[in-house]
C-alpha cells in the first residue's frame, strides 16, 4: 500500500506537470524504482504504469541504469570478501574427496538396507492391506451390528403394533429415531425410516382415537348402570338404617308398655358392601388405573389414550378433546323425553348423571392431572342447575302424590350418593322444600278419596275376624287393643270396617309424610308432619265423618256403631302422633308430656248426639205413656208408672247391647243425656198444658219412678266408676229437686239462697211456681186431702202458697 502511495504522488505530479518537467520525472521515477528494489518491494506497479504508458523501454533503460549502479558496488563487496571465498572454495575441495568416500559407503550401506529391506517391505505391503481389509471388516461388522439392533428394533414395533402395546411401540420409534437413523450405513433403510417413524405415529394416534371414541360411547351405557347400581346401595343402606329403626321402636314400644326391665340390644348385621353408595372405596375389585373391574368400570382406554398423547407430546390437546366430548355427553344426558312419561323415565335420566360424575371423580382423583376440580365443579354446577330446572318443571305438572314422592326418594338418593363424592347438593334439596306444600295438599287431596271411599263402602257392622294374623292387622297394628291378652277367634271388634280402613289411610298419609321430609336436608322435621296430620284429621277425617253422620246414619245401631268407631278412632289419633313422632325420630316421652285435643271432637260429639237424640225420640214414645198417669189418684202405685217401666226396660236392653261395644265413658255421656232428657220430659209433662192438676199422690208415683231411675243408674256400678254413677243420677237433678221440693215439709225453704244453691240448684223458679200451681185437692182447694180415707190436711199449705207468692212476686 505505501509503494502504491508513493507511485501515485508522482504520478500525479508527472501527469500534471508533463510538458515542463520530464528531466526531474525521470529521476525521480528512478529514485522510486532503486528504493522498491532495495526494499524488496513488488515491481509490479511499476511494469503496468510503464505498459499503461506505452513506455516500456523507459522501464527497462531505468533498469539497466539500476544494475549499472549496482555493478561497482557488487565489485567492492567481492574485492572485500575475495580471500576469504578463495579459503572457503579450498575448503570444498578438500570436503570433496571425503564426499565420494561417504558416498561410497552410503551406497554400500543402501545396497545392504535394500537387500534386507526387500522382504521386510512385501511383508509390511501385506500388513498394511490386511489392516485395511480388517478396518473395512470391523466398519462393515458395526454395521451390521446397527442394522440387526435396528431391524430387532423395527420387529419389537411390529410386535408391539400388532398386539396394540402403543406405548412401547413409540418408545421403540424413540429410540430408532434418537440413536439409529443418523447412525444406519445404508441411505435406503435410512429414507425408509425417516418415512415410516411419521407414518407410525400418525396410526398409532388414529388408532387410540378410535379406541377413546369406543370407550366414550360404551361409557354412557356403563354411567347409567353404575348409576343405577350406586343409588341401588344407597337404598339398600337407606332400608338397612330403616329397619334398625323398626327394631329400636319396637323396643321402645315393649319397653315403655312393659313394668319390667327389660335390656334391648340391637344387633348390626355385618355390611358386605362397605361404602354404600361409594361406587370404589375399597369393596370391589379395582384396576391399576383407578376402573373397577366387578362393575364393568374400566378406565384403562382413558388413561391409555392419555398415556398415548402425553408420549405423542398432545397432552393438553387431549385434555382439551376428553373434557368437550364429556360436556357435550353431560349435555346430551340433559335432554328429557317428550315421548316417555318422566316418571318412567326419571330414574335413568338421574342415574345416567349418578353415574356420569362418579366417573368423573375417579378420573379427577386417579387421571394424573386429565381433568381438573375447577372443571369437574363445573360440570356438576351445570348439571344441578339443569336437575332443578327439569324437576321444577316436572313437579309443577304433577298432580298425583305418589308420583311426587317417587320421584322425591330417587333424587334424594341422588343426593346422598353424589355427597359421598364430595358433591354439594343443596340446591337439589331446596328444590324438595319448595313443592312440599304442593305434595301435602296432593296427599290430602287422595286422603280425602281414600277415606269418603272407605267411609261410603262401611256397612256400619262390627268386623269379625276370623284368624290371629286379621286381629293383628287391624286391631295390633294400630294399637287399638284395650287388652294385650289375645282373644279367642272368630272374634267381633267393637268398631266397623271403617276404623281400620281410616287408619290404614291416616297411617299411609304418616309414613309418605315422614318419607317426603326425610332425607330433605332438614333434621327435625316433626312439627310440619304434625301440622299435616292435623289438617287431615281435623279437616278430612273428620269432615268426612261429619257428612256421613248427618247424612247417612239410620237407626240406633248404626249411630251406635258410628259411637264406638269414634271411640276407637279417639284412641287411634294417639297412636297417630306416637307413629309420626316415632318415624321422625322425636322420643315418645316428648310427645305424651302434653295432653293434645282430640282432633276428631266435631264428630264424636255429632256421633254421640246423634246416638243419644235417637235414643231421646226412643224414649219419648215411652214418654208418651205418662198420658196413662191418674193424676189425681188416690194413692201411689207402688211399682211406678207403666211408661218408667218400659224406659228401664228399653234402657237395660240398650245398656246389655250398647256396652258390648261403646267404651264405658261413651256410654255413660249418652246415658246421661238420656236420663237427662226423661227428667226434662217429666218436668215438661208436669209444667205443660196436659196436666192442669195434679195432687199429691201423683207426685208420689212421680217420686217413685225417679227412684226406679236412680237404682237403674246404681245398677250400672259394674260398669262405671262411682263417680261415673253419681254422674249419671245427676242427669235426673231437675226433677229429682223439684219432686223434693214439692213433698217437702218446709217448701219455703227454696227462697233460701244458700239450700236452694245446695238442694235446688237447677231449678227454674218461673217453673215451679206453674208447677206448685197444680197442685191441688179437689176437697182441699190447695193440697186436697192427702188421702181419701180421712188423712188429716196437710199443715204446710200455708208455707207452699207464700212459696207461690214470693215466687210470683219475684218474677
Amino acid at each position: 500500500m505505501q509503494s502504491s502511495k508513493i507511485k501515485r504522488k508522482p504520478s500525479a505530479v508527472t501527469n500534471g506537470n508533463t510538458n515542463n518537467n520530464k528531466d526531474s520525472s525521470d529521476t525521480l521515477d528512478l529514485l522510486l524504482i532503486s528504493s522498491a528494489i532495495s526494499n524488496g518491494e513488488d515491481l509490479s506497479p511499476f511494469i503496468r504504469k510503464a505498459f499503461t504508458s506505452s513506455k516500456p523501454e523507459t522501464l527497462v533503460h531505468q533498469l539497466r541504469d539500476f544494475s549499472r549502479s549496482k555493478e561497482s558496488e557488487i565489485e567492492e563487496v567481492c574485492k572485500a570478501h575475495y580471500q576469504d571465498f578463495i579459503l572457503a572454495v579450498d575448503d570444498l575441495r578438500s570436503l570433496l574427496s571425503d564426499v565420494e568416500s561417504l558416498k561410497s559407503s552410503i551406497y554400500k550401506s543402501n545396497s545392504l538396507l535394500q537387500s534386507v529391506a526387500t522382504p521386510l517391505l512385501s511383508v509390511l505391503d501385506s500388513l498394511v492391506e490386511t489392516q485395511v481389509v480388517s478396518q473395512n471388516v470391523g466398519i462393515g461388522l458395526e454395521s451390521v451390528q446397527i442394522c440387526i439392533k435396528l431391524f430387532e428394533l423395527c420387529s419389537r414395533v411390529n410386535f408391539h403394533l400388532e398386539n396394540n402395546n402403543f406405548y412401547m411401540a413409540l418408545k421403540c420409534v424413540d429410540v430408532i429415531e434418537r440413536e439409529f437413523i443418523e447412525k444406519t450405513p445404508s441411505k435406503t433403510i435410512r429414507r425408509m425410516l425417516e418415512n415410516r417413524v411419521p407414518s407410525i405415529r400418525v396410526y398409532i394416534e388414529r388408532k387410540i382415537n378410535k379406541e377413546f371414541g369406543d370407550w366414550l360411547v360404551d361409557i354412557r351405557v356403563v354411567s347409567r348402570n353404575l348409576g343405577q347400581l350406586a343409588i341401588g346401595r344407597a337404598s339398600a343402606a337407606r332400608q338397612r338404617e330403616e329397619e334398625l329403626r323398626v327394631k329400636q321402636r319396637e323396643a321402645e314400644e315393649q319397653s315403655r308398655l312393659s313394668s319390667r326391665d327389660c335390656v334391648y340390644v340391637l344387633q348390626e348385621e355385618e355390611d358386605d358392601d362397605e361404602g354404600v353408595g361409594g361406587i370404589g372405596n375399597g369393596s370391589e375389585e379395582k384396576y391399576s388405573n383407578g376402573g373397577i373391574g366387578l362393575l364393568g368400570f374400566d378406565l384403562a382406554p382413558l388413561y391409555r389414550a392419555y398415556h398415548i398423547h402425553q408420549t405423542l407430546g398432545f397432552e393438553d390437546r387431549f385434555k382439551k378433546y376428553y373434557f368437550e366430548n364429556r360436556k357435550l355427553q353431560l349435555t346430551s344426558d340433559f335432554q328429557v323425553s317428550s315421548m316417555t312419561p318422566f316418571l318412567e323415565s326419571h330414574q335413568t335420566f338421574f342415574a345416567q348423571i349418578a353415574g356420569f360424575f362418579i366417573i368423573e371423580d375417579q378420573v379427577l382423583r386417579t387421571g394424573g392431572g386429565l381433568i381438573s376440580k375447577f372443571e369437574v365443579e363445573n360440570l356438576w354446577e351445570t348439571a344441578v342447575s339443569k336437575m332443578c330446572s327439569v324437576l321444577e318443571d316436572q313437579f309443577s305438572r304433577m298432580q298425583t302424590a305418589n308420583h311426587l314422592l317417587f320421584i322425591k326418594d330417587y333424587v334424594s338418593l341422588l343426593g346422598v350418593t353424589l355427597r359421598r363424592y364430595g358433591y354439594h347438593i343443596d340446591a337439589l334439596l331446596e328444590v324438595l322444600s319448595k313443592h312440599r306444600d304442593k305434595y301435602h295438599e296432593l296427599l290430602l287431596s287422595d286422603c280425602r278419596k281414600l277415606i269418603g271411599d272407605a267411609i261410603a263402602a262401611d256397612t256400619l257392622e262390627q268386623m269379625m275376624m276370623k284368624k290371629e294374623y286379621e286381629y293383628s292387622m287391624n286391631v295390633l297394628s294400630f294399637q287399638l287393643q284395650t287388652s294385650d291378652i289375645i282373644p279367642a277367634f272368630p272374634y267381633i271388634a267393637p268398631f266397623s270396617s271403617t276404623v281400620p280402613d281410616c287408619c290404614r289411610i291416616v297411617r299411609s298419609f304418616i309414613e309418605d309424610s315422614v318419607s317426603f321430609m326425610s332425607y330433605g336436608g332438614q333434621l327435625d322435621f316433626f312439627d310440619v308432619v304434625k301440622k299435616y296430620l292435623d289438617r287431615l284429621l281435623t279437616d278430612v277425617l273428620d269432615g268426612a265423618l261429619l257428612k256421613i253422620i248427618n247424612s247417612s246414619i239410620h237407626g240406633v245401631s248404626q249411630a251406635m256403631q258410628m259411637a264406638a268407631n269414634m271411640a276407637v278412632l279417639e284412641r287411634a289419633c294417639d297412636y297417630f302422633f306416637r307413629h309420626a313422632a316415632q318415624l321422625s325420630g322425636i322420643p315418645l316421652r316428648i310427645v305424651e308430656r302434653g295432653k293434645r285435643p282430640f282432633p276428631l271432637k266435631n264428630s264424636r260429639d255429632a256421633a254421640e248426639e246423634m246416638l243419644s237424640g235417637m235414643l231421646k225420640a226412643k224414649a219419648d214414645g215411652f214418654m208418651l205413656l205418662m198420658e196413662n198417669v191418674n193424676w189425681m189418684t188416690d194413692e201411689p202405685p207402688p211399682n211406678g208408672n207403666e211408661y218408667v217401666n218400659e224406659v228401664i226396660i228399653y234402657l237395660e236392653t240398650l245398656v246389655s247391647t250398647a256396652q258390648q261395644i261403646l267404651p264405658a265413658q261413651v256410654l255413660k255421656r249418652v246415658l246421661q243425656e238420656v236420663l237427662s232428657h226423661i227428667s226434662e220430659k217429666i218436668v215438661g209433662v208436669l209444667h205443660g198444658d196436659s196436666v192442669r192438676r195434679f195432687n199429691v199422690y201423683a207426685i208420689m208415683g212421680i217420686d217413685v219412678d225417679i227412684r226406679l231411675l236412680e237404682a237403674f243408674a246404681d245398677n250400672q256400678a259394674h260398669m262405671f266408676t262411682e263417680a261415673d254413677v253419681s254422674q249419671l243420677k245427676l242427669a235426673l237433678a231437675e226433677s229429682r229437686q223439684l219432686i223434693n221440693l214439692l213433698l217437702s215439709s218446709h217448701p219455703e225453704n227454696f227462697l233460701n239462697p244458700v239450700i236452694r244453691e245446695r238442694s235446688y240448684n237447677t231449678l227454674d223458679y218461673r217453673k215451679v211456681v206453674l208447677i206448685s200451681e197444680k197442685l191441688r185437692d179437689p176437697s182441699d182447694r190447695l193440697f186436697g186431702t192427702f188421702s181419701g180415707r180421712g188423712v188429716r190436711q196437710n199443715p204446710k199449705k200455708k208455707s207452699l202458697d207464700a212459696l207461690i207468692k214470693r215466687l210470683k212476686d219475684v218474677s
